[in-house]
């Protein structure tokens, strides 16, 4: 009998983003800072962005939306489920509709976001923190797409963390 093993390699940096361009890289980091800033609670903020990080495939930020969702005092079943929200009861509405128009504007290329999400995510959000949202999921996106494409960034620590 042979043993299987599931040997991970680690992606390498494949470009280094934030030192080829700091004054972009600073830029953005800037307006993380101001994202940080929101009415909106930190904790629907890290499931959205954990939702966007798993849609586009960026390792680095689902590892540290994970790990921020349960430091903030989220559970791992939730936090497990983001990927399948849709038939897992631990959400709520608000939260629902905000995974909803994260998927959508994740998504845009392949539909616009209907009317009918947007709708729902206006009926949970009022409309100050609808825009927020609107640019968190934005920055997201951004920050996962650097993360997939570049992978300027590299996982640290243990599987046990």
């Amino acid at each position: 009998m042979t043993a299987t093993t599931n040997a991970y390699v680690q992606p390498t940096t494949r470009l280094a983003i934030d030192e080829l361009a700091p004054g972009m890289a600073k830029a953005l980091n800037g307006l993380e800072l101001a994202a940080q800033r929101t009415t909106l609670d930190k904790p629907l903020r890290e499931l959205v962005k954990l939702r966007v990080a798993q849609i586009n495939g960026c390792v680095y930020c689902v590892d540290m939306h994970s790990r921020d969702a349960i430091a903030g005092g989220d559970t791992w079943r939730r936090v497990n489920l983001v990927a399948v929200w849709r038939e897992a009861p631990y959400f709520t509405a608000r939260e629902r509709a905000a995974f909803d128009l994260a998927e959508a504007m994740t998504r845009i290329a392949d539909s616009e976001v209907s009317q009918q999400v947007w709708d729902e995510s206006a009926a949970h959000f009022e409309e100050k923190e609808l825009a927020e949202l609107v640019w968190h999921i934005a920055l997201i996106n951004t920050w996962t797409r650097l993360g997939a494409t570049a992978r300027p960034w590299t996982l640290s620590g243990t599987e046990n963390d």
